[in-house]
């Protein structure tokens, strides 16, 4: 069935990158130009990011890290550790100066009382007081201890430090029961009697699978589920959920100072008098340990900002770091984009945003865009172009250099489809934009019936199109010659060259289809290539310029060819090579005379075989030049100075003018 759209009016919710396979091939034409590997271009993408059909752009891997670096170190800034019972340590030294107070108070109502017994009695014990408190220790568990065993003169401040004692084991608990559960805040006594028996069941829950028993999670979610918001779906889901929060845990306390550690276990020793519940704890620490060893129980992470951090905060933001160190690692040794498909997109989301979290997912679907629009296949573990990958992008390269020109330059490029200079060629071909529109009713109905399998109305859609092949009267044979010397590249005139090669493949393959096209590379020696090898194609890491070898090896090719005959040569230097008669190849520059005459010698031999040869020199010096003027002495053929910005509108310029004055011939011979 052909594909049915439904349209809406645009009311601001509608979202989302639309990404195509055209989209795609746009971005990497000429990275696959270049290196003509999908793989290297796919992970450049991966990379850099691309803009879709509509000009959103989609963040590359490099954005996504540096968005990850900054959320790091923001939470980094945020706060920090060993200050969760600041605020109690504050009020215990307020309530120690309201009891110097009331000492100092009852020393001296007792001195004014004319009691010298009362006196002397009260003196002795404010004494004794005033040691005890000057000898507090500096740490909050011992200086709690200490008070507790202390005689409080002042009977307020005895009971606010029995108040600021049953909250700080409130917050020890909680603490220790946060390690557990997202859900453990504010928690009642009835709470933590529950919390306990959770704790019970959730080992004796691990027992039974480890004794090959029905562990029965769902009954055990059914009855402490509230205490995981999260809600895992497995016993699996649900002890990693846990190792995640114990291994957050740990790695705060070995964020500590030593001293800071010392003190937090003095504190929870004192406050948490449950044996059981701590033997419940260690239990599932050391289960969860072995179980998940990958969780870095041994990492620690650093705060450097001012504000003390409350233990479920700091236990949120050190398994945030986690995370973002997990997914910075997984993002830097990401090989293509189909290996992103693994990344949690809710947790990026969480993370980074939503922008980061779209990109990722539209990121991880390129490969398979490509694949399902039949331009890329994969053989042997690699991406490689198919047929129709390689005409997307001849096409695109064309387009691209096309879209440089100016409108009026050629006439929009168009040559006449109709009259004098075509004819039906009694053959068909599926229609390809770009084509002339002879349409062919017969086959195009004939491929909806095949693709909708029968039945009426018959619903067109482009694929259907069969369209006749014309014959161009005006037959051309050229032969292209790319100069694959290592100059190329170091002079940055590579890419721009090979560019003109795929484009010039993709105009007379779809335009003139009936011209030959033929392709040949040189460097020290020259070789022929066939279109399929085109991406493929880099250049040599030889010196030498060996025109003499590539002029024969085009001549040969002509010759099997009929119609008007020419070479095209992209060349950035004079010829330093040819192949001597005992087929050695001499190098030399600067250029000898021995290889400036054989190579003049060949051209001659094009000539008096009526093949012109046309030349676009880039970065050309004196000496090419000179030898470019020999040549077009000799063949009478053309010579254009360019750049690599103006090389592809040169030649394709040239090329369709050649055309229209071959058609201009034809139609005078005509009449």
């Amino acid at each position: 069935m052909a594909a049915r759209f439904r349209y809406s009016r645009w009311d601001g919710t509608q979202h989302g990158f639309e990404l195509d396979a055209d989209s795609v091939i746009k971005e990497v034409t000429d990275e696959l130009i270049h290196h003509g590997d999908p793989n290297a271009a796919l992970r450049r993408i991966m990379q850099q990011g691309l803009r879709d059909r509509n000009g959103r752009q989609i963040e590359g891997l490099r954005d996504t890290l540096n968005r990850l670096r900054e959320r790091r170190k923001q939470i980094r800034e945020s706060g920090k550790l060993g200050g969760e019972f600041d605020d109690v340590a504050k009020e215990l030294s307020d309530i120690v100066d309201e009891e110097r107070l009331a000492v100092d108070e009852a020393e001296r109502t007792a001195s004014d009382s004319g009691d010298s017994r009362r006196a002397s009695v009260a003196r002795d014990a404010a004494v004794d007081r005033r040691l005890q408190l000057d000898m507090l220790p500096d740490d909050l568990a011992r200086k709690v201890d200490a008070l507790t065993h202390y005689d409080f003169q002042s009977r307020d401040a005895q009971q606010r430090f029995e108040k600021l004692v049953e909250r700080l084991r409130q917050q020890v608990q909680q603490r220790q029961f946060e390690q557990v559960s997202s859900a453990a805040k504010n928690m009642s006594p009835e709470d933590v009697a529950r919390m306990k028996d959770m704790m019970s069941a959730l080992n004796e829950m691990i027992d039974r699978r480890e004794r090959g028993e029905d562990p029965q999670f769902e009954k055990f979610m059914e009855e402490f589920g509230d205490f995981f918001p999260e809600n895992p779906a497995t016993l699996d889901e649900l002890l990693e959920l846990l190792a995640k929060r114990m291994a957050a845990a740990q790695a705060m306390l070995n964020s500590m100072t030593p001293e800071q550690r010392e003190e937090l276990r003095n504190l929870m020793s004192q406050m948490l008098d449950d044996t059981d519940l701590q033997w419940q704890m260690d239990r599932l620490s050391e289960r969860l340990q072995r179980a998940y060893p990958g969780m870095d129980w041994d990492g620690s992470q650093q705060f450097s900002g001012d504000r003390p951090m409350p233990f479920g905060e700091a236990l949120q933001s050190i398994q945030e770091l986690n995370d973002l160190d997990n997914l910075e690692q997984f993002l830097n040794n990401a090989a293509s984009p189909a290996a992103l498909q693994e990344v949690d997109l809710d947790a990026v989301r969480r993370m980074l945003g939503d922008v980061s979290a779209e990109s990722l997912d539209r990121l991880s679907k390129l490969t398979e865009t490509l694949r399902q629009a039949g331009l890329i296949d994969q053989k042997e573990g690699r991406l490689e172009l198919t047929p129709r990958g390689l005409r997307s992008i001849g096409k695109e390269a064309l387009r691209d250099l096309f879209g440089r020109l100016e409108r009026d330059a050629l006439g929009q490029h168009r040559i006449e489809r109709i009259g004098a200079g075509h004819e039906r060629a009694h053959e068909t071909k599926a229609y390809e934009y770009g084509d002339p529109f002879h349409l062919d009713l017969q086959g195009t109905l004939r491929n909806t019936l095949r693709r909708q399998g029968g039945g009426l109305p018959l619903r067109l859609h482009p694929d259907d199109f069969e369209i006749d092949q014309t014959e161009q009267l005006t037959r051309s044979s050229t032969v292209l010659m790319v100069d694959l010397s290592l100059s190329m590249p170091m002079r940055d005139n590579f890419l721009p060259a090979k560019k003109v090669a795929m484009a010039l493949h993709a105009l007379i393959s779809s335009q003139f289809p009936r011209d030959y096209l033929g392709l040949v590379g040189f460097s020290e020696t020259a070789r022929e290539i066939r279109h399929e090898q085109l991406p493929e194609v880099s250049w040599d890491f030889v010196y030498g310029t060996n025109m003499q070898h590539g002029f024969a090896l085009a001549r040969g090719m002509l010759a099997r060819q009929t119609g008007t005959k020419q070479i095209i040569m992209i060349t950035d230097g004079e010829p330093t090579a040819h192949v001597q008669s005992d087929g050695e190849v001499f190098f030399s520059y600067p250029p000898a005379y021995a290889t400036l005459e054989a190579t003049l010698r060949e051209v001659l031999r094009c000539t008096r075989d009526d093949i012109r040869i046309n030349t676009f020199m880039l970065d050309a010096d004196g000496g090419l030049r000179g030898f470019v003027e020999q040549l077009t002495q000799i063949n009478k053929g053309r010579a254009f100075f360019t750049t690599p910005e103006t090389l592809g509108e040169y030649v394709l310029v040239d090329f369709l003018e050649h055309k229209r004055s071959l058609r201009r011939s034809s139609g005078r011979r005509a009449s």
